[in-house]
């Protein structure tokens, strides 16, 4: 078959071809929807973390993938499908409105909730404590044995960061009592340190050997975990008791009581499925959850829901278990190794290196005072 050339004899030929072209091409265009987001999952994230975007109309048109913004700024997406998006929240959005755009045009914005660096240059090992004026206080670890200028900081209401205490080797858990004091385990001696509202310290307890995890029960008697595989409990008067045993961990215990009084415990080791041990009154020792990955600290809801530093299902994040052993990743984030859950319906998390704030549709519960 012979084909002309544009412009010889078969130029209306090749116009119209074209014309036939380019106006399929803009039906094609046409016929394309408007993207719209339905729903985003996990609602609430860290920079660093993966979400999902669920919707209609996400397919690519003439070879262009489609953007996400949060904001003005621009995220990098992973997965792209027709009715879903899995994109990276980037390093210091705008804002949490969420909008993706393709040739057809731009979604109407959706809203999330995104976390907010307020410190960085940090080392924390487990979760934050805060105090009931709103200062939060975290750790500088370091490395087993490692001697470091400024071992505890004080970050004020207002984000102030400030150093707080200079003297313990390697802090790693932290709880607050009723007075205002705060009580620190040191990993490398197995002591644990209580730190005056104004900042002096000193030794309270000692022997307690690898001391991790710390939390008070509602009697104000303090709880050490101590990661070879015990759990100490030791009253206002400072006697140590052996309150429950369990399988040591390569890392950390985390503690955290319920609303109803039992002492749950978070023991990270190398398998993708770790679990939570809840420890009644009596100190018997029960399976609460299986399946997490590096399971690390714990902070529980006013609705007892357990939020836990954690990966599910691959996902790294805060997962969220409700009594009856529900679990969803519900905030997404890499790194993240605890938080705390605030009255205020705000939460503080830490990252291996960072510390960040959150607004949270939940409850936590009431803080010490």
């Amino acid at each position: 078959m012979r084909r002309w050339p544009c412009g010889s004899p078969g130029t209306w030929a090749c116009s119209r071809t074209a014309r036939q072209f380019q106006t399929g091409a803009h039906k094609t265009l046409a016929s394309k929807p408007t993207p719209r987001i339905e729903r985003i999952s996990p609602a609430a994230a860290i920079p660093g973390g993966e979400i999902a975007i669920h919707g209609a109309g996400f397919g690519s048109t003439n070879h262009s993938r489609p953007l996400v913004r949060f904001g003005d700024t621009q995220a990098e997406i992973l997965i792209a499908g027709d009715n879903q998006l899995v994109a990276c929240v980037p390093e210091g959005p705008s804002s949490g409105l969420v909008r993706v755009s393709t040739p057809a045009g731009e979604s109407e914005p959706f809203a999330m909730q995104l976390g907010v660096q307020i410190a960085e240059n940090l080392h924390p090992v487990a979760s934050p404590a805060v105090d009931s004026e709103g200062n939060i206080y975290v750790t500088y670890s370091g490395q087993r044995g490692q001697k470091v200028p400024v071992s505890l900081y004080k970050v004020t209401a207002n984000y102030e960061v400030k150093p707080y205490v200079t003297d313990l080797l390697n802090p790693s858990g932290l709880a607050l009592d009723r007075a205002g004091n705060l009580y620190v385990s040191c990993r490398n001696d197995g002591t644990i340190h209580r730190v005056a509202p104004d900042g002096r310290s000193q030794l309270w307890v000692e022997g307690m050997g690898i001391a991790t995890g710390l939390a008070f029960d509602a009697e104000q008697n303090l709880f050490v975990g101590d990661r070879s595989g015990t759990i100490f409990k030791i009253n206002p008067d400072r006697q140590i008791f052996v309150y429950a045993t369990l399988e040591p961990s390569i890392a950390a215990y985390h503690l955290a009581f319920s609303p109803a009084g039992e002492l749950y415990v978070a023991a990270p080791t190398t398998s993708s499925f770790d679990h939570i041990a809840r420890i009644n009154h009596h100190g018997e020792v029960s399976l609460f959850y299986r399946g997490l990955g590096r399971p690390q600290g714990l902070s529980f809801d006013r609705a007892s829901n357990l939020y836990v530093a954690a990966s599910k299902g691959g996902h790294r994040g805060i997962v969220r278990i409700t009594p009856e052993g529900q679990a969803d990743v519900v905030l997404s984030g890499t790194g993240l190794v605890g938080l705390a859950l605030l009255p205020s319906r705000r939460v503080v998390l830490t990252t291996t290196d960072a510390l960040f704030s959150l607004d949270w549709d939940v409850e936590g519960l009431p803080l010490a005072r």
